[in-house]
């Protein structure tokens, strides 16, 4: 069964698009069918993947508003390992013609369900902002992951985003819930960062990874050059952090499919 990730964070500069990128390498790394769906109207996570924003036939924009079918805007890309969905500042529009189109909230969850079946993982990127977008993905998601960085401007933040995340949990979507939260840029040398990630830790418990991305220099140098860091330098630091963050997500999973599993033979005995 796929399970598709919201990834998104209402402040801006934390590792949305980092994250959703490399987790997306790194999960087809280890055999896992994974299409990236790319919300953002910057575009970011389209060109990070080495897809030209500027040349997309059909993306994510057509998708949303019904004139391309979900397999019309998927860019099969062998060489990074997932799929893509692209797009670029034509998805501006679609904040504004969605206001219009019959069942908004729900546009990307019926553009994706003729191709659930192709893949393992679904992630989606965001913009820093929460609108029909963001409404969108989390409409069409089971999980959310949460990147922020370890400083207490983030901690108010990610009170507002749970407060989001109940509101859609309990209009729109049941199944709505936090899968993780992942601390990015860590640095464990300041005394303000360990004391933020103690905290994380102490009120959501296992609902923060145990992975920690770390600032990085190749994770910022990839993106110029289209690839997930994986790609650009394997032995990096942020490169074998995203290796790491994809084995616990699908130990995670895997963990969650056999407690499913382990509940319906209970009742069906």
């Amino acid at each position: 069964m796929v399970k598709i990730l919201t990834i998104t964070n209402q402040k801006g500069g934390v590792g949305k698009t980092t994250t959703c990128v490399n987790l997306a390498a790194s999960l087809g790394a280890t055999k896992k069918r994974v299409l990236m769906v790319d919300l953002d109207p910057q575009g970011n996570a389209t060109m990070g993947s080495g897809v030209d924003k500027h040349e997309l036939e059909h993306s994510a924009y057509e998708l949303l508003i019904g004139t391309s079918s979900a397999k019309e805007a998927i860019i099969k890309n062998p060489k990074i390992g997932y799929d893509v969905i692209g797009s670029n500042g034509d998805l501006t529009a679609a904040e504004v013609e969605l206001l219009q189109l019959p069942r908004r909230e729900f546009r990307l969850k019926a553009a994706l369900a003729p191709v659930l079946d192709d893949y393992d993982f679904i992630l989606i990127d965001n913009p820093p902002s929460l609108n029909l977008l963001t409404v969108n993905a989390l409409a069409a998601s089971s999980g959310v992951i949460i990147p922020m960085q370890c400083e207490y401007y983030a901690l108010e933040g990610i009170s507002s985003l749970i407060g989001t995340i109940d509101k859609i949990n309990q209009r729109l979507n049941p199944t709505l819930r936090i899968e993780g939260i992942l601390r990015t840029m860590f640095d464990p040398r300041m005394s303000l960062t360990k004391d933020v990630s103690n905290h994380l830790v102490d009120y959501f418990g296992d609902k923060v990874y145990r992975t920690v991305i770390p600032r990085n220099v190749r994770l910022a140098e990839a993106p110029s050059h289209g690839l997930p860091v994986l790609f650009y330098d394997k032995n990096s630091r942020g490169s074998v952090a995203y290796l790491a963050l994809a084995g616990e997500l699908i130990r995670k999973t895997a963990q969650e499919l056999k407690k499913a599993q382990d509940a319906e033979q209970q009742e069906a005995e």
